[in-house]
């Protein structure tokens, strides 16, 4: 009679799968990696915590070979002048949130892909470990390219550019909702990826950049007001060519904005939010300096809408935005 298989030690595999993952095993406390970088405890916590991670016992053997030297790096870029220490706390969370992000995205898609191999245990620690040097290099790639469009969009910049002079644009799904209580989080889930990849396609297309999505939302930039206005109404043309997915509120505004680490503040931003929840499903609304911009544009129309009182503006002029041969 054959024995049955011995169950496999879950505790060994996650070890095992875990440092396929870090490149390396723990062997480290908090305050021996600090030793090791040559970097204060304080110092080292306050980054681990922006990075956001969650606080780990200074006699927790929670940390690699990997940690130790990343520390150094972001030492000796600051010791180089390369990053200042007044924004180095900022630089870590904006970098921690989106590799956050980005993780989520990928753990769950591995694990999708697990669930349709019915691969076991130790044989989705060696697909890990090939996979993570491909994913690797690909995320390298992609982050060159949209570096070196930044360098040459800020070196062949105007002086408006330089300034942080922009079109910033807001495209927000209508009823959602609603749709949050009738769909299935699968439908919802296929929703959103529909709309976000849309977006993304038509904002790149129309020379813009989408800066984040939040689910049933698009924020996006673009650096002249004609490619603020195309992103805008051709967004609202594959809505409506799509037949199945939702309407969309869009409001547009123009001015100088802060741009920093990725994300866009201030009032232009603001106006843009504004106008947006003030929008009618179908359509864009722009603010009075967009407007003055784009004014004898020959493939724009633009018609002056009544004054609104929203939160914080209480005589907001809109103006709509169709194209010429718009009824």
């Amino acid at each position: 009679m054959t024995s049955p298989a011995p169950e496999p030690d879950l505790g060994a595999l996650q070890k095992d799968f875990e440092q396929a993952l870090l490149g390396g095993e723990r062997k480290f406390t908090r305050i021996e990696v600090s030793e090791r970088a040559g970097v204060s405890s304080e110092r080292a916590e306050r980054m681990w915590r922006a990075l956001g991670f969650a606080t780990v016992p200074d006699d927790e053997v929670a940390f690699t070979d990997g940690d130790v030297e990343a520390l150094r790096l972001v030492a000796a870029l600051e010791d180089d002048g390369f990053i200042d220490p007044a924004v180095e706390s900022s630089l870590a969370r904006k970098l921690g949130q989106t590799q956050s992000r980005l993780a989520s995205w990928q753990s769950a898609m591995f694990l999708e892909l697990l669930g349709a191999s019915k691969l076991k245990a130790d044989d989705a620690i060696e697909v890990a470990a090939l996979l993570l040097p491909a994913m690797e290099r690909l995320q390298t790639y992609v982050w060159r390219r949209h570096l070196a469009a930044a360098a040459g969009r800020a070196v062949a910049g105007s002086d408006e550019l330089a300034r942080g002079v922009r079109v910033v644009g807001f495209a927000d799904i209508v009823s959602f909702t609603r749709l949050t209580r009738r769909l299935s989080e699968p439908e919802l889930g296929r929703l959103i990826e529909r709309f976000e990849g849309l977006a993304a396609d038509v904002v790149a297309l129309n020379g813009g950049r989408v800066i984040k999505s939040i689910g049933d939302e698009v924020l996006f930039v673009t650096d002249t007001p004609a490619q603020g206005a195309a992103v805008a109404l051709a967004l609202q043309d594959k809505m409506r060519e799509a037949g199945d997915l939702p309407e969309l509120r869009i409001g547009l505004s123009y001015g100088s904005i802060l741009i920093r680490l990725g994300d866009v503040y201030g009032e232009v931003v603001n106006l843009a939010s504004r106008l947006t929840s003030e929008c009618k499903p179908g359509r864009v609304l722009i603010d009075r300096e967009l407007a003055a911009a784009l004014d004898g544009h020959p493939s724009y129309r633009l018609r002056r809408l009544r004054r609104v009182s929203v939160r914080g503006y209480h005589h907001l002029t809109p103006y709509a935005l169709q194209r010429t041969d718009e009824s």
